[in-house]
């Protein structure tokens, strides 16, 4: 297949390089191919009553901080890993998963690369991962790169 546009999404964690490199090496081989970089940060949510409400569409500024610490971080993945992005975006959602189907469905997206953490017993029943919550709603191909363990930021 012929991707046109890949989306690299990272979580920026100490292993995100391994994926990065994987992603890296699929643009080369394609020429005409452009390189989108994705990092979600979940958002605030603000309980009013019984509701719960994302802060980002009460406050511009809710998670203002945190989306700077998290486009220094991403910044610095870029020139690490040498990557040459035509886009590279920090992005608030209520959950990894909503962020990046809706980018993929945004952007027309050809192609995702994502990293996916080996997750056992209670932790990998109560929450799953990110990468089995999105591939049955992404509009695209995917390549999901396994990680060996969860690692820290």
């Amino acid at each position: 297949m012929s991707y046109q546009h890949i989306l690299l999404v990272t979580d920026l964690m100490s292993d995100a390089d391994l994926v990065a490199q994987k992603a890296k090496r699929i643009v080369e081989n394609r020429p005409n191919a452009k390189l989108s970089v994705l990092h979600i940060v979940k958002d605030t949510m603000v309980g009013f009553g019984y509701e719960l409400v994302p802060a980002s569409s009460l406050y511009d500024q809710i998670d203002d901080e945190r989306c700077q610490e998290a486009r220094a971080k991403l910044a610095q993945f870029l020139e690490r890993n040498d990557l040459h992005a035509v886009n590279s975006e920090v992005t608030t959602a209520i959950s990894n998963s909503e962020g990046i189907v809706n980018y993929c469905h945004k952007h027309d997206v050809d192609l995702l690369v994502i990293g996916r953490h080996e997750r056992h017993g209670l932790v990998a029943w109560l929450s799953g991962a990110t990468a089995d919550n999105i591939l049955p709603n992404v509009p695209c191909d995917s390549l999901v790169v396994r990680l060996d363990k969860p690692v820290t930021k």
